[in-house]
């Protein structure tokens, strides 16, 4: 009997995506006894749109959805507590029915530690959980031990008098500033926190948990993580999309317009720009980055949605609304990343080898921005602060990007071999007997050895 996985992300491109990419990666695999392993992705019915056909084109993977209860993607940014809460309260009741109608027996479902309702469910249906925490290891742990923050009045206070103050004491984190700790435990928004953390509290009544994350770059945190769970942790990282690496053109064969650029670019020179596709900075950091970027007169590639971007670059700069970031990122002409530092574009650039200029904007994006710059020392920061307040000018960027992409100055060519060494770390995990490939290995024979354990029939 195959082994069938039930797979539910939570409704976001960095859930999605990464959820996506472990299910192909789990599909690509030789499960023990032969065993075939098929794949239920389950998403929303706009979710379906948005992922495409691409996403499909693995005959094992098969695309179910529920009714779109939740407020569209397109307007989630502008009310993110209601959201966030109705992920919570609203995707369990579709979810179920679509569990009651499958005809092929689930083996295990993999759902999203953000998404609360999931393994209280599959314990209810006796159906073996995986939970896939899609952010790093060291957040995890900073959320596992928030009670240790407010312990020690780490929370609530005041950045521009106590922000570089230091926190020593979260179990498998490093020394870490109290301004870097994830945005929410700062905020105003303590819905949100709760319900997060309400999320993590339930890990513990799943079979498994899966984190997104490589081993060598988090092994301390993953330690503590399995020292401290009952269940197996297993660090199956990068969920990127490097399988797809070598299908290098469009349907109709030929470059993507942007591909082009690139290879009409003098090796390292261009600097890529990306500040994710979820919540952005103020309209008046956006115009402060144009025109630093501008005056810097370094070439760049540089993705932006919306209709602000009508005025002409000359020959250095090329707008795009999407790319490939993965090919993008690994293309020669790369040479910086200035990225808002969401785990899956960090997992993208330590994968590719390109150092990253961080400007980190909200939730787990200023502690990202931390390991980056101070733990593998693979980039700079672009910004110190988030918030709408705190506007990098113009001439700081200027000049940050003048440093940062020029490849003649010794500091650019540490940093650029410091990104070498840890992409190096990266590829050696999925390479034969690396330790996310292991990890996976192990996790599916532990999967299909206690199936009948579970088995509902």
């Amino acid at each position: 009997m195959a082994c069938h996985v039930l797979a539910v992300p939570y409704p976001g491109r960095g859930h999605v995506n990464p959820m996506m990419n472990l299910c192909k990666i789990l599909a690509s695999l030789r499960a023990p006894n032969e065993q075939e392993i098929l794949i239920t992705f389950v998403v929303t019915e706009e979710w379906q749109g948005l992922i495409g056909s691409d996403q499909t084109r693995l005959n094992s993977i098969t695309i179910s959805t529920i009714p779109n209860v939740l407020p569209s993607e397109l307007v989630r940014g502008s009310d993110f507590p209601g959201f966030y809460e109705a992920v919570m309260t609203k995707m369990e009741a579709p979810f179920e029915v679509l569990l009651q109608d499958l005809q092929t027996h689930v083996t295990i479902i993999i759902a999203d530690a953000e998404l609360q309702w999931a393994v209280p469910l599959a314990n209810r249906w006796n159906i073996p959980v995986a939970t896939l925490w899609t952010n790093s290891a060291s957040v995890f742990s900073m959320f596992l031990h928030f009670h240790l923050l407010r312990q020690n009045e780490h929370l609530g206070i005041n950045f521009s008098e106590h922000g570089e103050e230091r926190v020593e004491n979260i179990p498998g984190v490093s020394s870490t500033r109290i301004s870097d700790l994830p945005t929410i435990f700062h905020g105003n928004d303590n819905k949100v926190l709760q319900l997060a953390l309400q999320c993590i509290s339930r890990v513990k009544q799943a079979q498994y948990l899966l984190i997104n994350s490589i081993y060598c770059l988090e092994p301390q945190a993953i330690d503590i993580l399995k020292s401290i769970y009952s269940l197996p942790v297993y660090s199956i990282g990068p969920a990127i999309p490097f399988f797809d690496m070598n299908n290098n053109h469009d349907t109709d064969g030929q470059n993507p317009n942007y591909i082009e650029w690139l290879n009409s670019q003098p090796r390292g020179s261009v600097l890529y720009i990306s500040l994710g596709s979820f919540l952005s900075v103020s309209r008046q950091q956006v115009d402060e980055l144009v025109a630093g970027v501008r005056e810097s007169g370094v070439r760049f590639l540089w993705v932006a949605r919306g209709d602000n971007w009508k005025q002409d670059f000359g020959a250095r700069g090329l707008v795009v609304s999407w790319c490939e970031q993965l090919k993008v990122l690994c293309h020669p002409s790369v040479g910086g990343f200035l990225s808002h530092c969401g785990w899956n574009s960090v997992l993208e650039a330590t994968f590719a080898g390109v150092p990253i200029l961080t400007f980190p904007i909200f939730f787990d994006q200023t502690p990202n921005s931390k390991q980056i710059v101070e733990d593998w020392k693979v980039g700079w920061r672009g910004r110190e602060r988030t918030g709408v307040d705190n506007v990098v000018t113009r001439e700081e960027i200027s000049v940050l990007i003048g440093r940062f992409m020029n490849s003649e100055s010794t500091e650019c060519d540490e940093l650029r071999r410091k990104a070498k060494q840890v992409q190096e770390v990266c590829r050696r995990a999925f390479a034969e007997g690396g330790t996310s490939v292991n990890d996976l290995n192990a996790f599916i024979k532990d999967v299909l050895h206690s199936k009948d354990i579970y088995c509902r029939d």
